[in-house]
């Protein structure tokens, strides 16, 4: 009896260590069937994510100057290491250079999928949400759960992450790109020649009039010192005026879009400060104190001017701007400083109210579509650049060639600080890494290099120097609300940028503004206001 107890007993323990072992490898797969040829994490002790080869298609643009024989992101050592690492190789789709968006559009029609694509999904309409809700992408949170140890520990060390990157109702929709220290989330402002400055004894402007008196020096006291009254105290362009940091407008406390004030959304041209701002704009433009041709002026043609010592000062990044030019200059003309200038105020004192501040998120993240037959494994390739390695391999490039580590810090190699054969900092580490877009967290290391120069690192503690806290977050919007935004906003942008001209240029009297904006508000803005307001109402619920 005893020894019949004794073996019922140990058939009943098996039957149990059995159907436990059944459970613990079906929560090992994913919410989809497991794919032939995956095996979990253990099983590979190489460290690849499959065991036999496997391709998978990702949409996605190129940077916009990549290094000479780069034609595709597999040309980048990153990838190429990436690949070796997980067993997963990428057939890169990548939109022809200036038809990104129309190559997008199109393929978003087409319906025939790539396994991931990689955007900016604000310029879907509704966003993340309305490409999950039409289908076209998944919602990605179970499988980051199971299979992203990386981000998953992220997100939970960082609640205000996952919130950003989180739609309303919980669904995360793409594996983000990261600017999560506030020193990566500044990089753009108003830059002056600080040796124009100096010659004509001038203090650093901080407020309107203070700009006034320094545009106006430019305009009469020839710093340039060629003899001709030929500089361009100041060159904003157009749509940075109007929808970027707004350099000069923020003076006012408000910005050429939606924002907050006292926890309600406005909108910026309608709002009587804007037709203080546009008075000033039209009497430095009478006064010719700005660039007559901004309207018309592209990237080249600002290049010029600034190589050209035209300029005196204008909008720009810090890598794009100042060093850009800087480095441009050095032969040319070892006087030349150009600085980071504060944004101004209306009272000396005052912190600036508005600048430039990038979201944590900016909506750009790689997301997995409903086409993929390999979500786990796609899942686990993406969440490798979250981890130490992936994200020193996508920040830093190649140890020994790109960088090396010196007392704890990666540091650039002079490939890329100087490169022999004379390409940016971008396009030169564009060879190896890319930590400037793609789902990743961005090292603020990388910043710090990207932006070396003296004046580079002060212009970014300047420009970081901002209230801040009246910009709207990342908002999510239903599909109908995002149709009935589009619809409104399209055209009252329409508007808003020709008037613009008109009053600044003198087509229109700034008297007529009150028309102005009663003419915005027979175009829906109200409707605007009550969607962007509920959406901001739905975010602080998240």
């Amino acid at each position: 009896m005893h020894k019949r107890k004794s073996i019922m007993l140990l058939s009943v323990i098996m039957t149990i260590a059995l159907a436990g072992c059944s459970g613990g490898n079906n929560s090992a797969k994913s919410p989809a069937t497991a794919s032939p040829g995956t095996e979990t994490a253990e099983a590979l002790a190489d460290g690849k994510i499959v065991s036999s080869p496997l391709t998978l298609t990702y949409f996605v643009e190129m940077s916009g100057s990549p290094a000479p024989g780069v034609k595709s992101l597999n040309d980048m050592a990153a990838y190429q290491e990436t690949e070796k690492k997980t067993g997963i190789h990428i057939d890169f789709k990548h939109p022809a250079g200036g038809q990104e968006k129309n190559q997008f559009n199109l393929l978003m029609s087409s319906g025939d999928y790539p396994d991931v694509i990689q955007w900016g999904w604000n310029d879907y309409p509704g966003g993340g949400v309305g490409a999950m809700n039409n289908g076209v992408i998944i919602p990605l949170n179970d499988y980051i759960d199971k299979f992203a140890p990386n981000l998953s520990k992220l997100l939970a060390d960082n609640p205000a992450i996952k919130k950003e990157i989180s739609t309303d109702d919980g669904r995360i929709f793409a594996f983000p790109f990261l600017r999560s220290d506030p020193y990566l989330r500044t990089y753009f402002g108003l830059g002056v020649r600080q040796d124009w400055l100096d010659k004509l004894n001038l203090q650093m402007p901080t407020t309107i009039d203070e700009w006034h008196n320094v545009l106006t020096a430019f305009k009469e006291g020839d710093p340039n010192g060629n003899g001709k009254a030929d500089e361009i105290p100041l060159l904003i362009r157009k749509d940075t005026m109007l929808n970027f940091s707004n350099v000069f407008l923020n003076a006012w406390g408000t910005s050429g879009r939606f924002n907050l004030k006292d926890g309600k959304v406005l909108y910026g041209p309608v709002q009587p400060e804007y037709k203080q701002f546009l008075q000033t704009m039209r009497t430095w433009y009478v006064e010719g104190l700005i660039d007559r041709d901004y309207a018309g002026t592209d990237d080249k043609q600002k290049d010029a001017k600034w190589t050209g010592e035209l300029l005196g000062s204008s909008e720009m990044a810090v890598g794009g701007g100042i060093g850009k030019y800087t480095n441009a200059m050095k032969a040319k003309n070892p006087d030349f400083n150009l600085v980071g200038a504060p944004y101004p105020t209306l009272v000396k004192g005052d912190k600036p109210v508005l600048g430039q501040l990038e979201p944590i998120f900016n909506s750009v993240g790689a997301a997995i579509t409903k086409n993929n037959k390999h979500v786990e494994e796609t899942v686990k390739w993406l969440d490798y650049k979250y981890g130490e390695e992936g994200s020193m391999l996508f920040n830093f490039g190649i140890e020994g060639k790109s960088y090396e580590m010196k007392d704890g810090f990666p540091t650039y190699t002079d490939e890329i600080m100087k490169n022999p054969d004379g390409l940016s900092f971008a396009t030169a580490l564009g060879r190896y890494a890319v930590p400037f877009g793609g789902p990743l967290v961005q090292d603020k290391r990388y910043q710090e290099q990207n932006a070396s120069l003296p004046q580079q690192k002060d212009a970014l503690n300047t420009w970081m120097n901002v209230e801040n806290s009246n910009w709207l977050p990342p908002l999510s919007f239903t599909n109908d609300e995002s149709a009935r935004l589009a619809a409104i906003m399209t055209d009252i942008t329409t508007f808003r940028d020709e008037m613009f001209d008109k009053f600044v240029m003198g087509a229109e009297p700034i008297d007529n503004f009150d028309s102005f904006v009663k003419t915005i508000e027979g175009m829906g803005l109200q409707e605007a206001l009550e969607i962007q307001q509920a959406a901001y109402e739905r975010y602080l619920k998240r």
